[in-house]
């Protein structure tokens, strides 16, 4: 059987500002076009298919429509709930989406056979899929609980809860006739994030190990992580990654997703189909004067600024580059706390002496800035 594995759309995603809507317009559009050409058996979208728990309908309509037209290329749809998703709203249009064809996860539920999904292709190639939608930590021991897996003591970690669960939802990874899949939406230790992430969802107590996973599964589809890559473990592990850089710190990512082609009795074989459709992501530094003389390049633009600090310098910068969506003062220029040498001391100083003594420190030496701040505070005196 053929899988097109893709993840982590967040549709809807404002970069300072700046909607991405008609990027991904181009953007599924070509994940659909590279569907329709590879003619995959199933799709699998493992997860933050939205930027936010409350999505527009423009960004509702955008995701529908996608999964709908991955559906009429002919392959099995399955998507699962991401962090970034509210798992609760993606089950709501379960009806829709069973109607359509597509089987939506958008939380786990009370009986865990709803999470493992039996297909077989149009060749005769059975296959079952275990799909896990996103569990924060206090879901993940409801998980276990509910499923009557065991007691949820204290000690347990969620690493512990995750691997319990995988084991239940993929107790039918027997049969030798069958491919067994298992897709989900974390993070597994080892592996590198893309710069986008929601920093909360991967630090070290989300993390788990890949030996979580199965290793009868003859390849597990994950989500989460922005760059593609994959992961050792004892079975096939991979993300996706995600179709677009979805900030400044994903500039070097390319845009892909993952083709898998796999029998019951032939290991994965895996490639990345690259996904350009989306406007690049770059950083230039320089001073303003350097800044003048570049020849911009193409895309969304980070800007560190090599100048000090100072009122109307972000509208400078604008004008000189009107792409540019992130304006900051470059980090090598900006003192360590505590290098001052005008540190203030609280004791006995005014709050005009204290604001004066911080922009000192930070290398700010523009005097509207402390004209602006005495008009403030002679406002709130008075």
């Amino acid at each position: 059987m053929k899988i097109l594995h893709t993840s982590d759309w967040h549709v809807g995603k404002v970069l300072k500002g700046q909607s991405r809507a008609e990027e991904h317009k181009q953007v599924l559009a070509q994940v659909i076009e590279i569907a329709r050409t590879e003619r995959p058996d199933l799709v699998i979208v493992a997860g933050d298919l939205y930027d936010t728990a409350a999505p527009t309908p423009e960004a509702t309509r955008l995701v529908t429509r996608a999964l709908t037209a991955l559906r009429r290329t002919g392959a099995d749809v399955v998507a699962i709930g991401g962090n970034h998703d509210n798992g609760q709203a993606l089950d709501a249009l379960r009806p829709w989406a069973e109607a359509a064809g597509i089987t939506l996860r958008g939380s786990v539920r009370d009986n865990p056979a709803e999470h493992v999904i039996d297909g077989v292709t149009a060749d005769g190639e059975r296959w079952q899929l275990a799909a896990l939608p996103f569990l924060s930590q206090r879901y993940a021991v409801r998980a276990v609980e509910m499923y009557e897996l065991t007691a949820a003591e204290a000690n347990q970690t969620y690493a512990d809860h995750l691997g319990r669960v995988l084991a239940r939802l993929a107790e039918g990874f027997t049969e030798p006739d069958r491919v067994h899949l298992v897709t989900a939406h974390l993070t597994v230790v080892g592996a590198s994030t893309g710069g986008g992430e929601r920093d909360a969802h991967t630090v070290l107590g989300y993390a788990v190990p890949a030996t979580v996973f199965p290793g009868t599964a003859h390849y597990v589809a994950l989500g989460h992580l922005h760059r593609s890559q994959r992961v050792i473990g004892p079975c096939p592990i991979r993300y996706s990654g995600s179709p677009l850089a979805v900030d400044f710190g994903e500039q070097e990512n390319v845009g892909s997703v993952t083709v898998v082609e796999v029998t019951a009795t032939t290991a994965a074989q895996v490639r990345e189909v690259p996904v350009p459709g989306a406007v690049p992501l770059r950083t230039v530094r320089g001073t303003l004067a350097q800044l003048a003389e570049i020849d911009a390049p193409e895309g969304w633009l980070r800007v560190y600024v090599r100048e000090q600090p100072r009122a109307g310098l972000r509208e400078e910068v604008q004008e000189l580059l009107p792409r540019a969506l992130e304006i900051r003062i470059d980090p090598e220029l900006v003192p360590a706390p505590g290098s001052g040498t005008r540190t203030a001391q609280r004791a006995g100083r005014s709050p005009r002496e204290l604001f004066a003594d911080y922009l000192g420190s930070r290398g700010h030496a523009d005097e509207g800035v402390q004209e602006l701040f005495d008009e403030l505070l002679e406002e709130v005196d008075h």
